[in-house]
């Protein structure tokens, strides 16, 4: 391999999406104004200095009105195209009420989806497999710390039982 002589930090997009459930068994989808042919997982992009669970609970919140607790990851996806890397969630819903963001969600709801109903909601390819991936999930262990000092703000393990956040 051949040095460049150019070297810069890797930039990467860091998005989060999640697969949310009510009392009933219903999924949190949305429509989202620039994807208006699918439903999707509500998510987005994780800000700075923000971790991923604080993400996907601001993004769930601001696109659906949904609060949300979190179970954990069911998987992580990379475009290479676009340089974006997506974490997902699965979690359940405690509250809030639905609503669409203005300029970006134009139809929010709980549907009965199913293996067999997934491709009447969501319509592409790469939305299709993180579903059905969350659908049936193995969790990922995962922490988040903060260095200089060491800090562990919290610890899941991969059960959905356990966590220490």
């Amino acid at each position: 391999m051949t040095a460049t002589g150019t070297y810069a930090p890797p930039r990467a997009i860091v998005s989060v999406t999640a697969y949310i459930t009510n009392d009933a068994g219903e999924v949190l989808l949305v429509r989202n104004l620039h994807r208006g042919d699918t439903y999707e997982m509500p998510g987005g992009q994780v800000e700075n200095h923000e971790s991923i669970l604080d993400a996907i609970k601001r993004e769930v919140k601001e696109e659906t009105g949904v609060d949300v607790t979190i179970d954990g990851i069911t998987g992580i996806y990379q475009n290479v195209s676009s340089h974006v890397l997506c974490v997902c969630f699965r979690g359940k819903a405690v509250g809030g009420e639905l609503a669409t963001q203005e300029g970006e969600t134009t139809d929010v709801g709980f549907f009965p989806l199913t293996r067999d109903s997934l491709s009447e909601y969501i319509k592409r390819e790469h939305f299709q497999l993180r579903t059905l991936d969350a659908m049936d999930p193995h969790y990922f262990p995962h922490a988040l710390y903060k260095v200089r000092p060491y800090e562990l703000i919290s610890r899941y393990d991969g059960n959905a039982t356990s966590s220490s956040r």
